[in-house]
């Protein structure tokens, strides 16, 4: 008998072996999340108000951890994200463009307290910061359920479309593996800090028995939250549920997500308004980077939408009170109107394609070089060699004298 024709009957029965092992062990895996007892939850309220303490206790399989995943059940926003990056195996930029308008609007990961080391080894990344590595490294990927089942979809855009804010066009829908995959990536850019997803608070002692604070901050969505306690893919606690109260002056941000006091945006837009109409400007270039620094809730992309059209209360009056005294030129506003008709078009896209520090960076510098232009213009040297300027200063303040002995 050949040698090699005698071994293979051997591999083959080793292959079985291996493979049947391997099978069992699965099978077993199954059998034991089968049997195992779902964990218990309880809550010491019901009913907070613009945030709070939740405190969570309940009984799980003795030595296993405890995971518990908190979302709004009532409110969801719009999640974006706009994939440019260069692919490691192709080395080329997918251009893909993936948006869901059913993210909670709050979402969140309770992580046994022992594994904070794990969070801060995390944080230390910066923003490169992976969520969907940070669960795994947390082992807290089967309390990952929520944002998963979120319909996802995706457009394929090109360099030049995505310069103009173009979506492109509509790719077919993605498998459950793959949207879960990109819902991780939709979490991250919605939520964007480590701090906002994943906390560890939970603690579990020998028994099963757990408990943990979950803490609500301030400025969420009104209705009602639900927690469940995680120990396993199919192991896991029927729903708690707890309701977040807000009164006015706090109102909702259906949108944004979030909830803020409306008297202080009320404050900030007239002192604005003042300065940026006496500038000709409406005030939007200024509103835009102060609500971005006082209210970090808020996404840029609401910033950006709903000061565009609030700047027409203080352009409205602003039109009405230059035309009276004849300051407005027609011809040059009707010239620039119409590029303002185009970029009105480009922009809003364009917007909800970048991200926020992409945002940032960009409004910051042209800021810097209107306010270095601006600075240059009043110069001694630069008004002694503009003499045209000079004669428009002085008839501008001629007209707001006559303007002035008018109303006495």
């Amino acid at each position: 008998m050949n040698k090699r024709t005698g071994i293979v009957p051997w591999l083959l029965a080793a292959m079985m072996v291996l493979f049947g092992v391997n099978g069992a062990t699965g099978a077993e895996a199954d059998t034991q999340a089968a049997t195992m007892a779902a964990p218990t939850i309880v809550i010491d309220k019901t009913e907070i108000n613009n945030g709070g303490t939740i405190k969570v206790s309940g009984q799980a399989p003795a030595g296993k951890p405890v995971f518990l995943e908190v979302w709004a059940a009532d409110h969801t926003v719009r999640a974006n994200r706009f994939d440019s990056e260069v692919d490691k195996e192709t080395g080329k930029r997918p251009y893909i463009f993936y948006i869901t308008e059913a993210m909670p609007s709050y979402y969140k990961t309770f992580v046994p307290k022992e594994l904070q080391p794990k969070i801060d080894a995390a944080k230390k990344e910066g923003k490169k910061w992976s969520y969907s590595a940070l669960l795994k490294e947390l082992g807290a990927d089967a309390a990952y359920n929520v944002p998963a089942k979120a319909g996802i979809e995706r457009y394929q855009s090109t360099l030049m479309a995505s310069v103009v804010g173009s979506r492109g066009d509509l790719l077919p829908t993605m498998d459950e593996k793959e949207n879960r995959k990109r819902s991780m990536q939709l979490v991250k850019a919605r939520f964007q800090s480590i701090d906002k997803v994943v906390a560890a608070t939970v603690e579990v002692k020998p028994d099963g028995s757990y408990t943990a604070d979950i803490k609500i901050r301030e400025g969420l969505a009104p209705g009602k939250y639900k927690i469940v306690a995680v120990v396993d893919k199919k192991v896991k606690s029927e729903a708690a549920t707890f309701e977040n109260k807000i009164a006015f002056p706090i109102v909702y941000l259906e949108n944004a997500g979030t909830s803020l006091n409306i008297f202080y945006p009320f404050v900030l837009s007239l002192v604005v308004a003042i300065f940026g109409v006496l500038m000709g400007a409406g005030g939007g270039f200024i509103m835009n980077p102060l609500l971005l620094a006082l209210f970090p809730a808020l996404p840029h992309t609401i910033v950006a939408g709903t000061v565009t059209p609030t700047v027409l209360f203080s352009q409205g009056s602003g039109i009405y009170n230059y035309s009276k005294i004849k300051f407005i030129n027609w011809k040059l506003g009707s010239g620039i109107g119409c590029a303002m008709l185009l970029g009105g078009f480009i922009g809003p896209k364009l917007t909800e394609m970048i991200t926020l520090d992409q945002f940032k960076f960009a409004f910051g510098w042209i800021l810097i070089v209107l306010a270095i232009l601006m600075l240059w213009q009043t110069t001694p040297g630069y008004l002694a060699r503009n003499k045209k300027e000079q004669s428009i200063l002085k008839e501008f303040k001629k007209r707001a004298e006559e303007a002035a002995k008018g109303k006495k």
